[in-house]
């Protein structure tokens, strides 16, 4: 039914704190997967690849890697902003089941990519609805999701053996989680607060809000 497919865009959440560690049945994970693989790409490219990595010594230098970068952005930030960020948990590399990690290559279904040439990141955009489909397939599997973006691509690129010219876009946590939160961490540590709908709205030229809101609404 249409309406659970948007419940489950609701629900969905950045995971940090509530990964179980429980395992994932293979064929849960083969469900996510082929979805995350059945999502649309330019040119017919699918540019992706996912590397699983359930190592704990893989995962436990990414972790101290993740850390390390933690620090260097804490360190820019001063007062409130510096005491907000210190209550917020970026990751759940050691606690998830295990973590996927999304690539991009560009050279994938090349050397002309029908509808890439206009737009060179349409290859890029591309991995990320492969990462949207995902996340909403976890969820609706009723596992949790959580990007983590505290690192550096040279240094995952080395860590996993990752080809040059291939981009590392995202390490995914992923697991049994003990719920999903409400409200999202970062609005409940005080840290943004989603935009309304109506702020990001216009109407045939950047800067007419107003008509697209009432269109909106009937």
């Amino acid at each position: 039914m249409p309406h659970e497919l948007y419940e489950t865009i609701h629900r969905r959440r950045d995971v940090r704190g509530e990964f179980t560690g429980a395992p994932i049945p293979d064929e849960v994970l083969e469900r996510i997967l082929t979805a995350a693989h059945a999502a649309p790409s330019v040119g017919l490219s699918q540019p992706w690849d996912f590397v699983l990595v359930r190592d704990p010594r893989l995962r436990r230098q990414f972790r101290d890697h993740v850390e390390t970068e933690r620090r260097v952005f804490a360190d820019r930030l001063e007062g409130e902003a510096a005491e907000r960020f210190s209550r917020i948990k970026i990751d759940g590399v050691m606690e998830s089941t295990l973590s996927v990690v999304v690539t991009y290559d560009a050279d994938r279904g090349g050397p002309a990519v029908l509808g890439r040439h206009a737009i060179a990141d349409a290859g890029l955009y591309s991995v990320c609805l492969a990462i949207e489909n995902l996340w909403l397939a976890a969820t609706a599997e009723g596992l949790g999701v959580g990007w983590v973006s505290f690192y550096r691509e040279d240094y995952l690129r080395s860590l996993l053996g990752i080809p040059e010219g291939v981009r590392p876009v995202a390490w995914l946590c992923l697991g049994p989680v003990t719920h999903l939160e409400r409200v999202p961490d970062l609005e409940r540590h005080g840290w943004r607060r989603r935009r309304p709908l109506e702020s990001v709205l216009h109407a045939d030229k950047w800067g007419n809000p107003r008509e697209a809101v009432l269109d909106l609404r009937g």
